[in-house]
């Protein structure tokens, strides 16, 4: 094994302190999608670390890198054969140490996708496992003996140990007939579920994970990781009339062990190293009150989660291939309760004294589609400006804000016209499960269009060129038809793009305690348009005066076509009054980012309230006294 570049602290980025990772912004990469060096059409840790000059122009401060070990690919390489390999279709471990090179020397770190809940079914212990009831690995996995029905034989439709379904459709029991058992697959049935009761199971995913620390990553995203504690015995699940499978998460996810796992990988993994490691956890269905507990420095366990309330919303009575229109309000709340539920610990003064937990803010990721199509505006008239004002939301919230690939350019989502234009195994299951259920094939690809997964996976935008400077081969996905109009080149450096507001916004983050570290407050919860955010910080070390200093960031976002007054009669500032929001305090504040005016930034001299904000048009705002 080489020995891992050292990370040269840069100016552009946060440092090496205790808890850089509080003021750091993380960048999702989804390689097959982000750039192909070697013109197959496919994405690739080469193409990635060619484009490192982009990330280190944006400022982002670590990279997540999803899934590049060698796989079948079932599952876009979260279905892992080896946890210890590169994939070739990615590249090689050679490779990956020039990318850790490269994003160290920049002053970035890399976080690597940790993907343990389950393996591939060509990984050697599966392999090993399904070879006979007597291996010694069997039990890395989790095997049940067929029910018993009168009138079918054991591995028929019907038979399955419980009626649990697969989040990628059909059951979550596939059986093996060499051995005449059913294995479990929370997810495809190439990805077979490991045991974690089974301790030889936890030591080798431990083993597996210090091997790479001491290659270099800094870091873990780990993949559904609140289901690797099951609740024994597994039964039945509760099944809603006209379902074709039972409810599993009930019983998966968030089980009795699954603190007990966590802490024991913070103490065995993470705890021995020099300097943090940062870790956060993709936790489905985990509330506000389990995210507590695992990101409770005090217990060991994370320093975040994934959460997904917010993603959630727009679900409808068919699930989230049954879109209703997004709720602001409804909006608003959420994430503002998510805040108070991992809030700090602050004296009667307002000084931040102790961290109960840590948020991360998102709006889009590899599985879900394009924000500014989800949250925002994507029609051309609106498209920059409402991707602005939602970045400028999402990075006002406290916690680590995470951006996917290409929404720093606001990409939006693509058009499907038939299910032979997707690749997602999800969306492709769920298409041929509801139609064979006899659904329309219309009203099912109507469903998908908007909330499908592919949305996410389309190449980014490097130029325009015909094929956006991600390939010089055939892209493995369709590009997106907005290729040639919105793109990095037509963005980097240019005054009043998209990547500028988000890297003004990502700077700010690195200097700014109030933005970092601040308290958090919603204001207007209630109005249908506007989205008001309130941060304070105040300093817990008195200045030369005696006085702690306290700093507040006022936002104020229009979240629709048409203006909000602000001020007058009727104006916003006037709610706002009610809620104790003085707006003489406001009158002379800076003006540090405006979404509608690129020549608002911190520093440039602007000040004050306007009396309006245009459409999707957002101002933040800070005063010190």
């Amino acid at each position: 094994m080489t020995r891992p570049a050292p990370l040269v602290v840069s100016p552009h980025h946060v440092g090496d302190e205790p808890d850089w990772w509080r003021r750091a912004v993380v960048y999702q990469v989804y390689p097959r999608s982000f750039a192909d060096s070697d013109g197959d059409g496919i994405g690739d840790i080469p193409g990635l670390t060619n484009r490192l000059d982009h990330l280190d122009e944006l400022g982002v401060d670590v990279v997540w890198l999803s899934p590049v070990y060698r796989s079948p690919q079932d599952d876009n390489g979260y279905d892992i054969s080896d946890y210890q390999d590169i994939d070739p279709l990615f590249g090689s471990l050679e490779d990956l140490d020039a990318l850790i090179e490269g994003l160290h020397a920049r002053g970035m770190r890399l976080v690597m996708d940790l993907v343990v809940n389950h393996t591939s079914d060509e990984h050697p212990w599966f392999t090993a496992s399904r070879s006979s009831t007597q291996d010694p690995k069997r039990d890395w996995y989790i095997w049940r003996p067929a029910r018993q029905v009168d009138g079918l034989a054991p591995g028929q439709p019907g038979t399955e140990p419980t009626n649990w379904g697969s989040a990628f459709s059909g059951s979550a029991w596939a059986w093996d007939k060499d051995t005449q058992q059913f294995y479990l697959h929370l997810f495809s049935p190439k990805q077979p579920d490991l045991n974690w009761e089974n301790p030889e199971v936890r030591r080798a995913v431990y083993e597996m994970m210090t091997w790479w620390l001491e290659r270099g990553v800094d870091g873990f995203r780990m993949d559904v990781i609140n289901f690797i504690s099951k609740t024994y015995p597994l039964t039945d699940a509760p099944q809603g009339e006209g379902d074709l499978y039972g409810n599993a998460f009930a019983a998966v996810a968030n089980g009795p062990r699954i603190h007990e796992f966590l802490h024991e990988m913070n103490q065995k993994v993470l705890a021995p190293r020099l300097g943090h490691v940062i870790t956060v956890g993709e936790m489905p269905g985990a509330t506000r009150s389990e995210a507590a507990l695992y990101t409770d420095p005090a217990r060991a366990e994370l320093d975040m989660v994934f959460q997904f309330e917010h993603v959630s919303l727009t679900d409808g009575p068919g699930g989230k291939f049954d879109p209703q229109p997004l709720n602001l309000v409804v909006l608003k709340k959420n994430l503002a309760d998510w805040q108070a539920a991992l809030a700090p610990v602050t004296d009667s003064s307002g000084v931040v004294t102790a961290e109960k937990g840590w948020n991360s803010a998102y709006w889009d990721n590899h599985d879900q589609p394009r924000a500014v199509s989800r949250f925002g505006d994507d029609d051309p008239a609106w498209r920059v400006r409402s991707a602005k004002t939602l970045a400028t939301i999402l990075h006002t919230h406290r916690g680590t804000p995470y951006v996917y690939q290409g929404e720093e350019l606001g990409m939006a989502n693509t058009v499907f016209r038939s299910i032979e234009d997707y690749r997602d195994l999800e969306s492709i299951n769920h298409f041929h499960e509801r139609v064979r259920a006899g659904d329309d094939p219309a009203a099912v690809l109507t469903g998908l269009a908007p909330i499908s997964r592919d949305n996410a996976r389309t190449p980014v935008h490097w130029d325009g060129s015909e094929k956006a400077g991600f390939t010089t081969g055939e892209p493995w996905i369709a590009l997106a038809p907005d290729h040639g109009t919105v793109h990095a080149a037509a963005q980097a450096g240019v005054p009043g793009s998209v990547f500028e507001h988000y890297r003004s916004l990502i700077a700010l983050r690195h200097d700014d305690d109030a933005l970092a570290l601040g308290t958090f407050r919603l204001l207007a919860a209630d109005h249908p348009t506007a989205w008001v955010i309130l941060r304070q910080w105040r300093s817990p070390e008195p200045d030369e005066t005696g006085k702690n200093r306290v700093e507040q960031l006022l936002l104020i976002a229009q979240c629709a076509r048409e203006d909000l007054p602000l001020t007058g009669e009727g104006g916003l500032l006037a709610a706002l009054a009610a809620e104790g929001l003085q707006a003489g305090q406001w009158t002379k504040a800076e003006q540090v980012l405006r979404a509608g005016d690129p020549d608002v930034q911190p520093g440039s001299g602007h000040a004050g309230l306007p009396a309006v904000l245009a459409g999707w048009d957002s101002v933040l705002l800070r005063r010190r006294a």
